[in-house]
């Protein structure tokens, strides 16, 4: 069956991208379930840019006394208020929030270690330097750490190609994918050792609407992989969502 384009009239019109997006991760987790040996894991993992994660707190109490007041008025000694010196740098800035809509894959029984990630671009990802940024630095981080990642990039109205410039990150390019290069594409990365030799291999494909999507590895350990089917898992998800 055919790539559809989610971004642009008549599909834009009847179903909305962040839905495919949002639901397609879950069908890859189903299907990798059949397909992953005993002690490996997925999970789908979506986050809107709009949204904020939170990962250290500070509460302020109702009953707290104003700054520069002691906390007990009767007699209790006074906590100065610290004052910090004027910032280095204060400019108007807006502190980029990436779109997250991926699959991790975890080796359950080595303390559940991320092993594998498909990560699906949205717009955001693609619309600005600094977004584009994020994504490609969050991708070579993962890579740092041993773990395989795939791009899958449907994004038909923004004519960027992070794999590219994740390949261009760590100083490497893909020439197999030809020129014009493709602003919609499929491709799994890992760093391996062998050898003694850190090595960068790469699986490439160029999407287009009307094709079918391909088959990519998706890499367990440094010897072990698993098909990872997108045209199976993107029809189910196109069939669960009424996408014809």
């Amino acid at each position: 069956m055919p790539l559809r384009d989610h971004f642009r009239p008549p599909l834009s019109r009847q179903a909305s991208w962040e839905g495919f997006h949002g639901g397609w991760p879950m069908v890859i987790v189903q299907q990798l379930r059949r397909r992953l040996p005993p002690g490996f894991v997925a999970e789908p993992r979506v986050h809107s840019g709009s949204q904020v994660e939170i990962d250290v707190s500070a509460w302020g109490r109702d009953d707290a006394p104003p700054p520069g007041r002691p906390a007990d008025a009767g007699g209790g000694v006074a906590t100065a208020v610290w004052a910090p010196g004027r910032p280095a740098v204060a400019v108007e800035t807006a502190v980029p929030d990436a779109d997250e809509y991926e699959v991790r894959v975890y080796d359950a029984e080595r303390g559940r270690t991320l092993v594998a990630a498909v990560e699906i671009v949205s717009p955001a990802n693609k619309d600005r330097p600094e977004h584009r940024n994020v994504f490609v630095a969050k991708c070579a981080a993962l890579m740092q750490k041993g773990v395989a990642v795939s791009i899958v990039d449907l994004v038909t109205v923004r004519r960027f190609n992070l794999y590219l410039d994740l390949l261009e990150f760590v100083g490497q390019t893909d020439e197999t994918l030809g020129e014009p290069t493709p602003h919609v594409y499929a491709a799994t990365c890992r760093r391996v050792r062998r050898d003694g030799k850190t090595i960068l291999e790469a699986w490439s494909h160029r999407l287009a609407v009307g094709d079918p999507l391909p088959t990519l590895p998706l890499w367990l350990d440094a010897d072990r992989s698993v098909p990872l089917d997108l045209e199976a898992s993107y029809e189910q998800a196109c069939s669960d969502l009424w996408i014809a």
